[in-house]
Order: C-alpha cells, then structure tokens, then sequence
C-alpha cells in the first residue's frame, strides 16, 4: 500500500494527518455546510481547499512531497468521503428534528416518511 495511498515511511502518519486531522477537519465542513442548508455540490470546493492543506501539513511537518497530483488526489478523496459522510449525518438529523411530523429517522445518515404523513 505504501506507495499508492500514502508516501510516508509508515501508514500511521497517513492515517494520523489525513484520516484523524483532515477527517475531523472535513467532517466538520460537511456539518456547515449541512446546517446552513446548502447543496452538498459545495462540498466539493471545500474539499479541494482542504486538500490542499493537508498536502502543505505533509509537506511542512514530514518532508512529503507538496505538488503530487497522485497524493493530493487521494487525500483529497478521503476527506471528501469523510466531508460527505458530516454532510448526510448532519442532513438527517435537521429533517428528522425540524420537520418530525413528517419524517422518522431510518439511521445515521437516513430518514424516510411518517406513515401517517
């Protein structure tokens, strides 16, 4: 796997700054961007931002390489899974909680119609 996910010596510096730091940071943007009621379309261009920045935290604290499309491409597929996943959660449970009358919750990322709806 080194080599096609990450470049690091180990996997844990990958998993460290991309999936814990950058996962966490995406996570939360997918949650903005969710309680402010935008299309999850904006996600995209956050995320692209925010890949970036994980290549530069790379760069800056482990010697990785900065302008590497490959890398940056897979960060930045990471964090959008992640951005994406904050996003459907957050979703759920504003229709869930603001509309209950009309949906029930189905799991974490899902909500369907009341029956008596």
């Amino acid at each position: 796997m080194q080599g096609i996910l990450y470049e690091e010596p180990t996997i844990w510096l990958f998993l460290l700054v991309t999936v814990v730091m950058g996962g966490w940071a995406a996570w939360m943007a997918g949650r903005a961007v969710a309680i402010t009621w935008r299309p999850p379309l904006q996600l995209i261009f956050y995320t692209l931002i925010l890949g970036l920045v994980i290549r530069f935290i790379h760069f800056a604290l482990f010697e990785a390489t900065l302008l590497t499309l490959h890398y940056y491409i897979v960060d930045t597929l990471v964090l959008f899974a992640f951005a994406l996943a904050g996003w459907r959660y957050n979703r759920a449970r504003q229709m869930t909680t603001q509309y209950r009358w009309l949906y029930e919750r189905t799991g974490p990322f899902s909500w369907k119609a009341r029956a008596s709806a």
